[in-house]
């Protein structure tokens, strides 16, 4: 074997060097291809798990919207409720000593509806009770 070796020529060296290079090449071709393709899925693996952590955040954020949403509906609702009492109530408590005295110095029913915020039935009884009428009889 050794004697065929020496009987090779130079151009022959050189192409099995060259087919020696090439095959290196591919070898080594391959694996990174190899690595980079593992590089990749693990990668994809990752991306996919931070999607899914994203969207179970941005669901829990969504019900904690809807949930509050609802809690400031109540409360405006109630404070409504509680407005439209307080107002009512308090106008009407507010109104009827002014009332009174308005009903003593002979104002009529619409004058104590639209100054005092009294009632039609309200001002009526005042007028009747404290009118000047009344307190002339």
């Amino acid at each position: 074997m050794l004697t065929s070796l020496q009987r090779l020529t130079l151009d022959e060296y050189l192409a099995i060097g060259r087919a020696v290079f090439l095959v290196f090449s591919f070898v080594l071709a391959a694996v990174t291809f190899a690595a980079w393709r593992r590089a990749a899925t693990r990668q994809l693996e990752l991306s996919g798990a931070h999607d899914a952590e994203m969207l179970k955040r941005l669901d829990g954020l969504d019900a904690r919207l809807v949930a509050t949403r609802n809690a400031i509906n109540q409360i405006t609702e109630t404070l409504e409720r509680v407005s439209r009492k307080d107002t009512t109530g308090t106008r009407a408590l507010a109104g009827y000593p002014i009332a009174i005295r308005l009903a003593r110095a002979g104002a009529g029913v619409d004058e104590l509806i639209s100054t005092c915020g009294l009632s039609r039935n309200e001002a009526e009884l005042v007028c009747r009770i404290h009118g000047a009428a009344a307190t002339a009889a």
